[in-house]
């Protein structure tokens, strides 16, 4: 069982924090996974720097830039999971694009991943098609995950077709947007996760864009085996002087309430 499935059976409301690699500086990235690891986080999602991203928002496209202004590159990132990989058992996954994988070179990349110990693979624009005739056979190999989203404008059909494909996950976008631009969860989006779960799907399902807080995660937990939380930790991390501190209190924020970053982490 790998390390994934292994998470889906061992816990409940699974907490999963992307990160953009590089950010806020070039070498922060194996201190913030340490830390969120050490506080309760289920998995990760490790996002890899790209000029041109579809999905992301303006938090996450600003961070991605910094990143790569800083130096972030696929070899540097591979480092890095290497040394995390020393401290940090929980699940590891890759989000990218489609493009990044081709430049350098996708057997190269599925089996560096391996080797480093990642986990699965979050490509927003990598279609079914080309998974299936070009990579499947591969990742699969490998004993890799390859994760797909679906949206509320996905048909019955074809979140039934995106689940035959998918293995450790499927990824619930909750609304049709980029990341970060919704920050509560309304009727609409509930009704939303009822018709996925109605479809009794084979994968377990994280709900991701537009979860910010205690009370939207705890809402997503609702509907789903967990959700996803990217552009409020980059925003926390924006104004962090001190990684360890602002770690702690964002998910202690997610996860109890109780506090959140507070202006200690400020100037």
């Amino acid at each position: 069982m790998n390390r994934i499935d292994k998470t889906f059976k061992d816990n409940k409301n699974i907490l999963n924090v992307y990160l953009t690699a590089g950010y806020p500086n070039l070498n922060d990235t194996v201190e913030i996974v340490q830390e969120l690891a050490k506080n309760g986080v289920d998995m990760v999602e490790i996002g890899m720097p790209f000029s041109d991203p579809l999905a992301d928002g303006p938090t996450i496209q600003n961070s991605s830039q910094i990143a790569i202004k800083n130096g972030i590159t696929l070899a540097i990132i591979f480092n890095q999971i290497q040394e995390i990989r020393k401290t940090v058992n929980i699940p590891i996954i890759l989000m990218g694009y489609y493009n990044q994988i081709l430049q350098f070179g996708s057997d190269a990349f599925f089996e560096k991943s391996k080797a480093v110990g990642v986990d699965g693979f979050i490509i927003p624009d990598l279609s079914l098609d080309i998974y299936e005739k070009e990579h499947q056979q591969k990742v699969e190999e490998l004993e890799l995950d390859m994760i797909f989203l679906i949206t509320p404008q996905t048909s019955d059909q074809r979140i039934k077709l995106i689940d035959s494909k998918s293995s450790g996950f499927l990824y619930v976008v909750s609304s049709f947007a980029i990341t970060g631009s919704k920050s509560s969860i309304h009727q609409s989006q509930i009704d939303y996760f009822k018709r996925i779960n109605n479809l009794k799907l084979n994968n377990p399902k994280l709900i991701g864009f537009g979860i910010s807080d205690k009370k939207t995660f705890d809402t997503a937990c609702i509907h789903a085996e967990g959700a996803i939380i990217g552009s409020a930790f980059i925003k926390a991390l924006q104004q962090s002087k001190n990684i360890k501190q602002t770690v702690k209190e964002f998910i202690n924020s997610v996860k109890s309430g109780e506090s959140s970053v507070t202006s200690t982490d400020n100037s």
